[in-house]
């Protein structure tokens, strides 16, 4: 997989098509609105690069220099800074999340790790994107999401490694509307917007089909 988009541009990127491109209008036509409404859209090709090091070493100052802020050091933490998101993994492994160029991302911090112990990677391929937004977009994820997801508990900032459904997904909290960024792997991502769709549809009126 390459670059961007999923449009109609010429040449090689022509050829790109995200995980959920044929369900696309499956959940266009699954949005609610007014009080009880609720949509969800795919974000496909979103620039991920997947760094391990530990987090106490002069590398990790590097890294996280580079970024232009911490790497999070507990669970469900992210940080921020210009383009980029980090998000907890583990101990010692985050989920970089950014706006610019992927393979520049990588390049940076593989620059930024230089011979140290760890690891740089470009997995941009491997998730795909959901965005669940909506006044009743909490009640819809807890029907089959374990965690608490009560605004008390969970909250804008917030992602953690978790299930909706069958499905293994990192799940972030962006805003208070509430969205939600839900990120599985590409292969995982039919089945999830399924089960969302289905989720979604006891929220449209007994007027609508």
């Amino acid at each position: 997989m390459a670059e961007p988009q999923n449009d109609a541009r010429t040449g090689p990127l022509a050829l790109r098509v995200s995980p959920l491109a044929h369900l696309a209008q499956h959940m266009n036509d699954a949005a609610v609105t007014g009080a009880r409404g609720v949509t969800l859209t795919e974000l496909p090709f979103a620039p991920m690069v997947n760094v391990r090091v530990s987090p106490a070493s002069a590398a990790a100052a590097r890294l996280e220099k580079t970024l232009g802020a911490p790497l999070p050091r507990e669970y469900g933490e992210t940080t921020s800074s210009g383009a980029h998101t980090a998000f907890w993994l583990g101990p010692d492994e985050w989920l970089v999340l950014s706006r610019a160029e992927a393979t520049s991302v990588a390049a940076e911090l593989r620059e930024a790790l230089a011979a140290d112990p760890g690891s740089v990677v470009d997995v941009s391929a491997n998730r795909t994107t959901l965005e669940l937004s909506g006044p009743v977009a909490r009640q819809v994820l807890e029907k089959g999401c374990p965690l608490d997801l009560h605004p008390r508990v969970f909250g804008p900032g917030r992602a953690v490694s978790t299930t909706v459904g069958p499905i293994a997904l990192l799940l972030w909290q962006v805003d208070d509307g509430p969205t939600y960024r839900l990120l599985p792997r590409s292969s995982f991502a039919d089945y999830l917007a399924r089960w969302l769709i289905d989720a979604m549809s006891e929220y449209r009126g007994p007027e609508l089909p």
